[in-house]
């Protein structure tokens, strides 16, 4: 708000205490700024500034009256008058969201770590990130959606994953070598 705006004996709201509070301004300082009182607790407050009041209380903020007319659309806020200039004195209604579609839709898109686990499982013998992200794109699993190191940001979601313990879907053989969960049996024999 601006210091013009505010009127002795009004009541707007304010932050106090990092909380929106309603208040009523009681007297102008002369120092500058006013003398309030927070209506909540009835205790007096200092407003040093109109940039702590966050507008007139009472006042519904933002709300308006949409009249649409043949190719006319009047907007005016409260508490305005709506004119209709011909046409139907109908409010216009907002369009309806176009349902989704069921069939026909096509997949969900992998996300990194799913395409790596669909790619150690097809895998026959270990693999490190780097031979994971060639195979995800030559196979159209997953692409990069233009990062400079997605191999770096695999690499570290497989380690969250396999802080996981029973529940990751891929198990280390070795420095930098992974395989998927279910292909253990047969890596170790």
């Amino acid at each position: 708000m601006k210091k013009a705006e505010v009127r002795i004996g009004g009541r707007y709201y304010a932050n106090v205490t990092n909380k929106r509070v309603e208040i009523q301004i009681d007297s102008e300082r002369p120092s500058g700024g006013w003398n309030a009182t927070n209506l909540a607790t009835g205790k007096k407050i200092h407003i040093k500034t109109a940039q702590r009041l966050c507008g007139e209380a009472g006042r519904p903020k933002g709300s308006a009256k949409i009249t649409t007319a043949s190719n006319l659309t009047v907007v005016e806020n409260e508490p305005a008058a709506v004119i209709t200039i011909g046409g139907s004195s109908e409010p216009a209604t907002k369009p309806k969201r176009a349902a989704r579609k069921t069939e026909g839709q096509e997949p969900k898109r992998l996300s990194a770590l799913s395409a790596a686990y669909k790619v150690l499982c097809e895998a026959t013998e270990p693999m490190n990130v780097q031979q994971m992200f060639e195979a995800m794109t030559a196979k159209g699993y997953w692409t990069s959606p233009g990062g400079k190191t997605p191999h770096a940001t695999l690499y570290s979601a497989i380690l969250r994953e396999l802080a996981k313990g029973e529940a990751s879907r891929f198990v280390k053989t070795e420095r930098g070598r992974f395989v998927a969960a279910t292909a253990t049996a047969e890596v170790a024999q």
